[in-house]
């Protein structure tokens, strides 16, 4: 009988690590114990509590060997990944078509190993690229390019001032560069480091905007013929400039721009009920409708066509209210049933917390360059499970291949997704820039199934068409010249 205090066991415990007990040349564990009266973590569990009792039965030493050779082979020693650093940080920008693209370069200290992320916004495309080559690489070289949590909060809180825009792509295009090593590290596609895929592929929507009821009926017709289930449909481009209304007062004025954009706001609100009928009468029920009225009406004007489309069905009714008017929320989600998705000028979680919380929405849009990259929108998406809201990330041809990507690995993951914005997919053009794009079949987007994101950029044909600074402008007046918010 050997009596032993609670001291006495942490002692002995603390004595199994099998380097202090086998190197200890006065023990005599080395030896075959002739009987062993303890065979498992259970015995010594109930050894333990017996200890605090005051008294346990057998040779301490003679019990040390099968408990320690036991945690041995459950905890083998991890040899994991040896540490990689920051060498360089670089923003590549690219105009393959009429849109200027922004892509993040992340280059590491093993050898080859380098992560890209979309950085690209498409009006102020210079401004990213200076931000992302002046200060970028002076906070990230010589850090722990693994760190992805640590390495987005010195890059967002170390210029005091945030939240901008052209920061937040900076700031996302370095996290998904991050993101797309640790998954190349770990040689496994990034949704498989996400959480692993909750759908075989990813539902997308295309556009079939066109000049009339008719012309727009017979686009998503095709759409549909194409495989797609999910169509976007509008009179013409936002608010339908060009195609409802012409020849505005502050043109003949000399106000304004003869290139700004003129929107006969009552003539929309009029007009896409119309739009949503035609589609149904010509292609029924089963197609879901989506349309962007990307805030250009005021609150109440957007109400009254949600109530008018109500009987039509949307899958969802994008940006009815602009940032400005959050305070109509309430009051919008009391009028009308219709699904409403928000978020796409988004900048940071205030921004979006509460509407989520309050479940104003039934669709989170967020632009993911915008509000900070994978890192962020991964938590924006786990928080719309709490509250029953799908996602359904910005993605319109102002993001590149590497942005979808992307996108397209998270939405794989997440339970709560709801759409990819997809259009008709990556033209031949854009798949020479970018090899490795996603492909779209039967209005189903894949990631290919390399190592990271799975996107690489040209960068010998990439410096043939910089980026320019004619990324375009939101600039869309009212008859008499008033400035509209988009």
């Amino acid at each position: 009988m050997v009596g032993i205090t609670c001291l006495n066991i942490k002692v002995y415990l603390l004595s199994l690590d099998k380097k202090l007990i086998f190197n200890n040349p006065k023990s005599n564990i080395m030896k075959k114990p002739e009987k062993q009266s303890v065979t498992g973590r259970r015995d010594a569990l109930k050894m333990m509590g017996l200890g605090s009792a005051g008294i346990v039965t057998g040779n301490l030493a003679d019990m040390a060997p099968a408990w320690a050779n036991k945690v041995e082979k459950m905890n083998p020693p991890s040899k994991g990944l040896p540490p990689i650093k920051i060498t360089n940080v670089k923003a590549i920008g690219v105009r393959p078509t009429n849109i200027d693209l922004v892509v993040v370069k992340v280059e590491t200290s093993e050898p080859g190993l380098y992560g890209l992320g979309c950085a690209t916004f498409n009006q102020r495309a210079l401004a990213v690229i200076e931000a992302v080559n002046k200060y970028l690489p002076e906070l990230c070289i010589g850090r722990d390019a693994e760190n992805i949590e640590d390495m987005w909060r010195v890059a967002y809180y170390s210029s005091y001032w945030r939240n901008g825009p052209v920061l937040n792509n900076g700031i996302s295009g370095l996290c998904d560069a991050l993101w797309d090593i640790k998954a190349k590290r770990a040689n496994m596609p990034l949704y498989q480091l996400l959480g692993g895929k909750s759908r075989f592929a990813v539902d997308c929507y295309t556009s079939g905007d066109g000049q009339s009821p008719e012309a727009i009926a017979e686009n998503v017709q095709k759409a549909m013929d194409d495989g797609f289930r999910h169509v976007r449909i509008g009179a013409g481009r936002y608010g339908g400039p060009g195609v409802l209304g012409a020849n505005p007062d502050f043109l003949d004025a000399g106000y304004a721009r003869k290139d700004d954009r003129f929107m006969f706001q009552r003539g929309y609100a009029m007009a896409i009920p119309k739009v949503f009928e035609a589609v149904r009468n010509r292609c029924g029920d089963e197609v879901e409708l989506i349309h962007d009225i990307h805030e250009l009406l005021e609150p109440r004007d957007a109400i009254n066509v949600c109530l008018a489309v109500e009987q039509f069905r949307p899958y969802f009714i994008e940006d009815p209210l602009s940032p400005e008017n959050t305070h109509w929320w309430k009051l919008f989600r009391g009028s009308t049933s219709v699904p409403i998705a928000m978020g796409e000028l988004f900048n940071n979680v205030n921004e979006y917390l509460e509407p989520m919380s309050n479940r104003l929405f039934d669709f989170i849009r967020c632009h993911v360059s915008q509000i900070g990259g994978i890192t962020q929108a991964m938590k924006i998406a786990h928080l719309g499970e709490w509250f029953n809201i799908k996602t359904a990330w910005h993605g319109p041809t102002d993001t590149s291949p590497v942005g979808h990507a992307a996108l397209a690995h998270m939405e794989l993951v997440h339970p709560n997704f709801g759409i990819h914005e997809g259009r008709g997919g990556f033209s031949d053009r854009l798949s020479e820039f970018f090899p490795g794009c996603p492909t779209i079949k039967n209005g189903y987007m894949y990631v290919n199934e390399a190592p990271g994101v799975g996107v690489e950029i040209n960068e010998k044909l990439a410096s043939k068409y910089p980026a320019t600074n004619d990324g375009g402008r939101w600039t869309t007046r009212k008859r008499d010249g008033t400035i509209i918010s988009p």
